[in-house]
C-alpha cells in the first residue's frame, strides 16, 4: 500500500494513488509505504530516484546501518515504533525513513497507530506542518505520546494485579494468573523503554546533524524532555513489577509452607499412636498382661486415639495450625 500526502495550507491531504501516472502528477511532502509491492517500489525508484530498503535491511540493528547518509545525499534513518494488538503480545515495528528531495519516505510492514494519528491530526490542525521535517518530528512526538498512553495502561493493569495479590485469600490459581499478568506488563514496559531509547537516538541524530531550523530544534528538545520523563516512569513501573513479583512468589511460598506444616504436624501427631501399636504388636505374653485382658484391645485403641488427639490440641493451642 502506498499513501501519498501533499501539503496544503499546513494540512496533510492524502492523494489516492492507483497507478504510476497518479504518482507522477503530484508533488508530495510525505510518501508512506506499508508493505510495498514490487510495482510500488519501482514507481518510487523511477520517479524520485529513491531505492527503498528491503525488509531485511530495515530490521538491521547495527548502529552504523540505522543512521547514515547515502552517496547521493539521501538521509536514511531506522526507528522503532510500538504496536499494541488486541490479540497477542505487543511488538516493535522498525520503520525506515528516507529524507530525499525535500520529501519524507517511510517504509514499514504494518500499519501503525502513530502514523494514523499523525495523519488525522495534520488534517484537523492547519498550519501545524510546514515541510517534510515537521512530519518526521510530528511522528516522533506522537510516538512519545503513544508510549505514554501505553505506560498508563501498564500502570492500571498493575494496580488491578496489586489488588488481587493483596487480597485476604490468595490461592495458587490466583498466583498463577497474577504472574502471567505481571510478566505481560513487564514485557510491554521493556518494549516501551526500548522504543523510547531508539526515538531519543534518532532525534539526537537529527539535532547533531544540524538538519533542523530553530523552531524544529526546539521541538526536538521538547521531545527529548518528554522521553526523559517517560524513562523515569518506566523505572518506577519496573520497581512496582519487581515488588509484585516478589510479593506473589512470597505468597506462593507461604501457601506451600502451610501445606508442609500440615504434613509435619500430622507426622508428629501420629508418632505416639504408631509407637503404642508397635509396642503392643510385640506379642510377649509374659511381660504384657494386657494381652490376656478382655478390655485390652479397646484400651489400646483408646490410648492411641488419645495420644493422637493430644498433639493436635497442643499445636492448636500454641497457634501452630493457623
Amino acid at each position: 500500500m502506498i499513501n501519498v500526502f501533499v501539503l496544503q495550507n499546513g494540512r496533510l491531504n492524502q492523494v489516492p494513488i492507483e497507478s504510476r501516472e497518479d504518482l507522477e502528477n503530484v508533488e508530495p511532502v510525505w510518501v508512506d509505504l506499508t508493505d510495498p509491492n514490487d510495482d510500488e517500489r519501482s514507481w518510487v525508484k523511477a520517479i524520485y530516484g529513491v531505492i527503498l530498503p528491503g525488509e531485511d535491511e530495515v530490521k538491521d540493528i547495527e548502529a552504523s546501518a540505522r543512521y547514515y547518509e547515502a552517496e547521493n545525499g539521501d538521509l536514511h534513518l531506522r526507528t522503532d515504533f510500538l504496536l499494541e494488538e488486541d490479540e497477542g503480545p505487543s511488538r516493535v515495528v522498525t520503520v525506515a525513513f528516507i529524507l530525499a528531495r525535500k520529501m519524507l519516505f517511510s517504509v514499514h510492514t504494518d500499519d501503525l497507530p502513530v502514523f494514523r494519528l499523525v495523519r488525522m491530526r495534520a488534517r484537523s490542525r492547519p498550519g501545524s506542518i510546514a515541510d517534510y521535517m515537521d512530519v518526521l518530528l510530528d511522528l516522533y512526538a506522537t510516538d512519545a505520546e503513544y508510549s505514554a498512553d501505553a505506560l498508563e495502561g501498564v500502570y492500571q493493569n498493575l494496580e488491578e494485579v496489586s489488588g488481587r495479590v493483596l487480597q485476604k485469600e490468595f490461592t495458587d490459581q490466583d498466583a498463577a494468573a497474577a504472574l502471567n499478568s505481571i510478566a505481560h506488563e513487564e514485557d510491554l514496559n521493556s518494549r516501551i523503554r526500548r522504543n523510547m531509547m531508539d526515538t531519543r537516538r534518532a532525534v539526537s541524530f537529527l539535532m547533531r546533524g544540524r538538519l533542523l531550523n530553530t523552531e524544529q530544534f526546539e521541538e526536538a528538545r521538547q521531545i527529548l524532555r518528554d522521553i526523559e520523563s517517560l524513562d523515569g516512569h518506566t523505572s518506577f513501573l519496573f520497581d512496582k513489577i519487581n515488588f509484585l513479583m516478589d510479593a506473589t512468589v512470597g505468597f506462593i511460598n507461604i501457601n506451600q509452607n502451610k501445606i508442609i506444616k500440615i504434613f509435619s504436624v500430622a507426622s508428629v501427631a501420629f508418632l505416639p499412636p504408631t509407637l503404642i501399636a508397635s509396642i503392643y504388636g510385640m506379642n510377649f505374653k509374659r511381660w504384657f498382661p494386657e494381652l490376656e485382658w478382655t478390655l485390652g484391645y479397646p484400651f489400646a485403641l483408646a490410648l492411641m486415639l488419645t495420644s493422637a488427639i493430644a498433639p493436635f490440641w497442643y499445636f492448636r493451642r500454641r497457634g501452630w495450625l493457623r
